[in-house]
Order: structure tokens, then C-alpha cells, then sequence
């Protein structure tokens, strides 16, 4: 058994070489000295005054030593590839079959969902989180590497896959940032998955408008800020491959920034949205009426120059934002057509020396 080498040591080795453990632990016994021993620590709980002997004691080391067995072998297992995303037709509100044989996206790929309110982006969303397998209202069937099921079995394994942000995010936990980010550490244990707290302090700050510390309350953190931190959370410890965004434009965020750095990590991230920045950050966008995949758009090259028109725009709206958070004033701010031509014209130039 594992827990046998660590029941005459002090338990904060036990914590050291395994951190899951204090998590599990701390559910059933108070962890008021970490100095003591396994042995001691055990002996301490109620109606258990000799693990060696007693029944309870010994049944609490053996639930032990197998969640320790069963977590070793989850981090020995390798992080699953997801190469391939496909979505096959289903049904419109109407009954009507989606018009495409098949949708295959690929990792660093963005794909907006677009349309107007209620009608069916966040189904779509809902479908590639559940891995459809013509079992939802729309009939859609979702495969992972050409796969059925494949996001039910990962499950099973504890190998998350998919990881959603939504567009109310409120903590609940009285928590601060830093014991957030390590609780999460410990659950879903990667290498060095400890040595990036700081790291995704440092990112979510580059994304937020308003930075925080380690030591600050989660559940007293801005929407933007919450949004920023979980951006930061899911592009640097988490490691599902596929990411769900609904709505981020009114988190205060720097969105350009925020979808790079989940791209950066190979991640396919489907992002619905109203906001035309973003729909054009994306390389295609679905565009859904009535409930169904109505088209595909693939962004074009005339899309791409008025993406940057919109992000010249939309550099001079954070700039005035800023300004005006500290009290300045915004009488003589400049926002024309002709400066955001004289800017394209400038990025041209660039682009072509």
C-alpha cells in the first residue's frame, strides 16, 4: 500500500509528494498539524484510536491508499490529442436538415457562432460540450478524432476534454485567488502545473482592466476580472483542448489578447458571439438561424482589412476608456474614418517592407 511508507512521517510529506491528498484528507479530518504523522493523524478521528486495529481507521487508509493509487495512474497517463473536431448536420427548429455534409475544425483554430438572440448559438455550444450523438434537440452528432462517445469515455477516465466559459461567471468560494488557483492545481495535476500560478496572475492582469493579486477575494472580483482569470486559468493549467466561450465582449478584456493565448496552446475554440471584432478574429464563422447552421463563412480578404479598421477603433476605445476611469477628459479624443484609413495605410506599408 502507499499510504504505508507515510504512516510514520510527517504528513506534510505525505502533502509534498502527493497535494491531491490534502484536499481528500481535509474532507474527513481536521488539518490543524501537518507535523504529525499519518499514524496520528488517523488515530485523532472519531471512534478510530488505532488505525492498526480499528476497523474505521483501517477502511479510511484503504479508501486512502486507492484514491492515491487511482490519481498516480491518471497522471501517468498521457494527455489525450484531440486532432480532429467534426460536427454533422441535424435539424433546424423547423425539422429542416442542416445544408453541409460535414464540419471538421482543428486545433488553433477559432470558430465564431453567430445570430441573432435565441436563435440556437448556445445549442450549438451545448452539442460540442456533450459530445451529441443525434440525442439532443437539434439531432447534431459531435466526433473527437472521427469518434461516437469519445467525450463520454474521457469522462469516465477523468480526462476532461472540454472546458466552457459562460457568459455569467460569479465564485461562490471564500477564496483568494492564489488558493483558488492551487485548489485547481491540485485537481487536475499536470507537470509543473505549480510553478504557473504566477504566470496566470501575470496574463490575466495583461487581459483585465483592472489588476488584482494573488491575495484578493475571487468572489470579489469584476466580471471582467473573473472572465480574465479563467481565460488565463483554462489557456495555462487546464488541459482540455477545446474550448466553449459564450459572449466575452462586455467582460472588459482585451479580446484580441485573450483569444491568442488560448490559440497559442493548440486549442479549438468555438466563441459565440455579437460582436463583430470577434467575429472576424475567427477564421470561419457558423452563422445559425432558426436553429440550425443557416452558413459558413470563411473570413475573406476584404474582412481582413476591416478587422483591422475595427481593431484601430478598437485600441482607441481602450485608450479613451482608460482616460476616462482616471478622470481625464475625452473632449479631445479623435475618432474618424480618416485616421482609421491613415492607420490601415500604415499597417500596408509594414506589412509589405
Amino acid at each position: 500500500m502507499i499510504v504505508d511508507q507515510y504512516l510514520h512521517k510527517p504528513v506534510k510529506l505525505l502533502f509534498v509528494e502527493h497535494p491531491y491528498a490534502e484536499d481528500w484528507l481535509g474532507q474527513i479530518c481536521i488539518l490543524d498539524d501537518v507535523n504529525c504523522t499519518l499514524h496520528e493523524l488517523v488515530s485523532r478521528q472519531k471512534e478510530s484510536f488505532d488505525p492498526l486495529q480499528n476497523m474505521n481507521a483501517r477502511l479510511l487508509l484503504e479508501q486512502l491508499d486507492d484514491y492515491l493509487s487511482a490519481m498516480k495512474d491518471l497522471l501517468k497517463q498521457p494527455r489525450e490529442e484531440v486532432k480532429t473536431v467534426a460536427l454533422l448536420p441535424g435539424r433546424d427548429k423547423d425539422g429542416r436538415l442542416e445544408k453541409f455534409d460535414s464540419l471538421v475544425f482543428y486545433p488553433g483554430e477559432i470558430v465564431a457562432i453567430v445570430g441573432p438572440t435565441g436563435s440556437g448559438k448556445s445549442r450549438l455550444l451545448e452539442d460540442i460540450e456533450c459530445g451529441a450523438d443525434g440525442n439532443t434537440p437539434s439531432k447534431r452528432r459531435v466526433l473527437i478524432n472521427d469518434q461516437q462517445s469519445y467525450i463520454r469515455k474521457k469522462r469516465r477516465a477523468r480526462q476532461k476534454i472540454v472546458a466552457q466559459l459562460s457568459q455569467n461567471m460569479n465564485f461562490v468560494v471564500d477564496l483568494g485567488v492564489g488558493d483558488f488557483l492551487n485548489m485547481h492545481a491540485r485537481c487536475w495535476p499536470s507537470e509543473g502545473s505549480g510553478n504557473k500560478i504566477a504566470r496566470i496572475l501575470e496574463l490575466a492582469n495583461s487581459l483585465s482592466g483592472e489588476k488584482f493579486a494573488l491575495e484578493d477575494n475571487v468572489a470579489q472580483l469584476s466580471g471582467g476580472q473573473s472572465r480574465a482569470l479563467m481565460i488565463a486559468d483554462c489557456a495555462l493549467l487546464s488541459t482540455a483542448p477545446i474550448v466553449l466561450i459564450d459572449e466575452i465582449e462586455n467582460a472588459g478584456i482585451n479580446r484580441r489578447r485573450a483569444l491568442d493565448l488560448l490559440t497559442s496552446e493548440d486549442k479549438i475554440v468555438f466563441l459565440a458571439t455579437h460582436d463583430p471584432l470577434l467575429a472576424l478574429l475567427a477564421q470561419k464563422r457558423l452563422v445559425i438561424k432558426n436553429g440550425g447552421i443557416h452558413r459558413v463563412v470563411l473570413r475573406s480578404k476584404g474582412e481582413e482589412e476591416t478587422l483591422k479598421k475595427l481593431e484601430f477603433m478598437d485600441r482607441q476605445l481602450l485608450e479613451m476608456r482608460a482616460r476616462m476611469r482616471i478622470g481625464g477628459a475625452l473632449d479631445d479624443c479623435k475618432l474618424s474614418t480618416g485616421i482609421i484609413d491613415s492607420e490601415c495605410a500604415a499597417l500596408k506599408r509594414n506589412t509589405a517592407e
